[in-house]
């Protein structure tokens, strides 16, 4: 993980989203994290990224650990006959 003042983040975004890449960029203000940049490996990864910081996708997999413990739960084999898959 690298750190990288901001006003050198501004200078050379294009540079810096390369590196993040290849690892995280923890950018800093006066010494301090303010932000991070994250390299995506797939175009499509940020979906993922997207929905693991949704409060809402939080919430749903608070309600599905819930209904596990309450033995409310279907197994792959069922899921997949279900929905013929």
């Amino acid at each position: 993980m690298k750190q990288v003042p901001i006003d050198e983040v501004k200078n050379d975004l294009s540079g810096y989203l390369q590196v993040a890449e290849r690892e995280s960029v923890v950018i800093t203000r006066d010494g301090q994290p303010v932000g991070i940049l994250i390299g995506l490996e797939d175009a499509e990864d940020w979906w993922e990224e997207l929905i693991l910081r949704d409060p809402r996708f939080e919430v749903e997999i608070a309600q599905a650990r819930q209904s596990l413990k309450e033995g409310k739960s279907i197994s792959i084999e069922e899921m997949k006959a279900k929905y013929a898959v």
